[in-house]
């Protein structure tokens, strides 16, 4: 054999193993990873737009006791989330009717009372 056909069979190795990547990404999710960046655009020194950037990856129990649970509130993500804002909108709705009803009806009443008069 030459030294030719030896080193053509051995095969590189720079592919990374499945089992490094699993535990790179079980410990990130585990302890959880933080990206930040902010984006500024001025003219002339007036900051015509800013653009903040935020990045948590981390599994939602490290999110937990992060204090981080936007998902569970957020109506677009969450159904519970979005009946209860229905539900309190409603609320507020018809506290509002019974405030204008309750106008309309003195000031009906007020009137009649001046008609009398």
């Amino acid at each position: 054999m030459t030294e030719v056909d030896n080193w053509s069979s051995e095969a590189p190795s720079h592919a990374p193993s499945t089992t490094n990547l699993a535990e790179i990404l079980e410990r990130v999710l585990d302890k959880g990873i933080v990206i930040a960046g902010d984006i500024k655009i001025d003219l002339l020194d007036i900051e015509l737009l800013t653009i903040r950037l935020r990045l948590f990856i981390s599994s939602v129990e490290t999110a937990k006791k992060a204090g981080i649970d936007w998902w569970e509130t957020d109506p677009a993500l969450s159904s519970r989330a979005a009946h209860n804002a229905l539900s309190e909108e409603n609320q507020r709705l018809r506290e509002r009717i019974e405030a204008l009803e309750g106008d309309d009806t003195r000031a009906a009443g007020s009137g009649r009372e001046l008609r009398h008069r």
